[in-house]
């Protein structure tokens, strides 16, 4: 069958001299119908379907810009290239302001016109045809490092990696390529799992030798900006995977210049846990040490409100041991629902003088744990590209992002990160215990916990993980790759409920390595 042409309307009004041009567009595949004027460009769109336009800036009559206006208004979609003798640059703004697509000056030669069209018409078919070869060879580029002696920064390339081909398979379309990146995804998970218990104690004794952890991040990231006397924010968006930053470090890089960077969450990578190393520099057993009366992870069986209560003050405590003196107070803002969050945007410029402002931002973790229960957010999101549109979308529109266009004015400096990700959670497995034990599906601690050591690290001594103990005779046990535990009990019900949803407290890619960015306004 015959490849279908690409419909071309072409209005100049020196469309006669341009044969030779549509001559050679034809030769390539498209199908030019020219016109002589704006009038006549209108009266043909109206009757015909065209695949792009081809549009002089200065006809008589119905000049370029308000052909271009109206044919926008009858189709917002179509793609439109303008063409002007003029090389005047209010005129190219206000043409980009009309949402054309590309611009050529006059005079064009033939091979320009098509290479404009093909930019526009058919970029997506041959990125779609060379991502295949192109993937093959990124592929065997991570099974040459898997195979290598790897260390904590390959996994980061990997797992970047990983997450560029899945956004731009995602982009394109292209469910071929789907299967395979997510089984050399798998195959990522489970070594990366096994690095991380040979690894993993070792990085707890000596963080000289040691991935940026959780409690690194204020000491490393944070406190230079401090140091500096420049107003910075601290902004922690819970459960946030590199993936979801990728797709939203676009739009912020239109008002800061980025530098990212990454760190590794500490196990489990779970909220109380990884949020209070994040704000205290500490190792969950030295946060217990510390602040006995404060935490322990049997105040309140993990519950965030118990845990989660005192950042604020362990942040505050990091930055003194540090020996960093701020000018002035520090303020904690936690954003829970959207009123707060618009209520910190508006207050934004009455802050000027606080030298740091610490915000954390709870919508995806509150996402995560609703699309468990709600049939209508697992069919809006029910996999990993359905959860970056749905992330996507919150941002665009989100009180996060009005306060960080305010602060690209104000010239803050801010500090991005996460506490951990998020794996979407597909294989049950059975876990014993008694009813003490904690109720989190990744990871779990009580006493005497059994479950299948393929699917799960137990940890006896916790201290070896920089995690407190809990009592004689307790430990814990940590998921790996996509599991999460179940009960005897009800084994099936509870399976097929949390069978697809997104779950963290595990250890995987998608939940410890994870982003920190630094935004410097443009």
């Amino acid at each position: 069958m015959e490849t279908p042409r690409h419909k071309i309307l072409w209005a100049d009004d020196e469309i006669d001299l341009l044969r030779s041009h549509h001559m050679y567009l034809n030769e390539r595949g498209y199908e030019v119908t020219p016109v002589s004027n704006g009038e006549d460009a209108l009266e043909i769109f109206a009757k015909e379907r065209f695949d792009l336009v081809l549009l002089d800036e200065m006809m008589p009559g119905l000049d370029g810009l308000s052909t271009l206006e109206q044919l926008k208004h009858r189709d917002p979609n179509v793609p439109v290239i303008m063409i002007t003798k003029n090389e005047e640059e209010h005129l190219m703004d206000e043409a980009i302001g009309r949402r054309i697509d590309d611009y050529l000056t006059k005079p064009v030669n033939p091979s320009q016109i098509f290479m404009a069209c093909k930019k526009i018409l058919d970029a997506r078919q041959i990125r779609q045809s060379q991502a295949g070869q192109a993937y093959v060879t990124r592929s065997q580029q991570i099974r040459d490092w898997l195979s290598g002696d790897i260390t904590w920064r390959t996994w980061i390339d990997i797992h970047r990696m990983l997450c560029e081909w899945d956004i731009e398979i995602s982009r394109l379309g292209d469910a071929s390529l789907q299967p395979m990146i997510e089984e050399q995804r798998r195959e990522c998970n489970h070594e990366f799992v096994r690095f991380v218990e040979g690894n993993y104690p070792r990085w707890v004794k000596d963080e000289n030798d040691s991935p940026p952890l959780s409690v690194d991040v204020v000491s490393e990231t944070l406190a230079p900006h401090l140091e500096s006397g420049v107003q910075t924010y601290f902004i922690v968006i819970d459960c946030l995977r590199l993936d979801h930053w990728m797709i939203l470090e676009p739009m912020i890089s239109e008002f800061f210049n980025v530098q990212r960077e990454y760190h590794y969450s500490v196990l489990p990578t779970a909220t109380p846990y990884s949020r209070n190393a994040l704000f205290s520099g500490l190792f969950p057993l030295e946060i217990a040490a510390k602040y006995r009366e404060l935490w322990s992870p049997t105040v309140g069986k993990d519950d965030e409100t118990s845990l989660n209560r005192h950042e604020h003050r362990f942040l505050d405590d990091q930055i003194k041991d540090m020996g960093i003196e701020l000018k002035g107070d520090s303020r904690y803002v936690k954003v829970i629902d959207p009123e707060e969050g618009r209520s910190l945007a508006r207050k934004a410029d009455s802050m000027a003088e606080v030298p740091l402002v610490a915000v954390v931002y709870n919508f995806l973790d509150m996402l995560v744990h609703g699309r468990s229960h709600s049939a209508l957010l697992k069919e809006i999101a029910p996999d990993e590209r359905g959860f970056r549109s749905l992330v996507l979308s919150w941002f665009e529109n989100s009180s996060l992002f009005e306060l960080l266009k305010k602060l690209a004015r104000s010239g803050a400096h801010v500090v991005i990160t996460t506490d951990h990700g998020a794996v979407r959670a597909r294989q049950a497995t059975l876990v014993h215990g008694d009813r003490q034990t904690s109720t989190s599906l990744r990871y779990k601690h009580g006493k005497n916990l059994r479950c299948e050591a393929k699917d799960a690290i137990r940890i006896d001594k916790p201290e070896t993980y920089g995690l407190p103990p809990s009592g004689l005779g307790a430990n814990y046990i940590i998921a790996k790759e996509d599991y999460f535990f179940v009960y005897p009990t009800k084994f099936n019900e509870y399976s097929r409920q949390y069978r697809d949803s997104f779950q963290h407290g595990g250890i995987s890619l998608e939940e410890m390595i994870l982003p920190v960015a630094t935004l410097i306004p443009k």
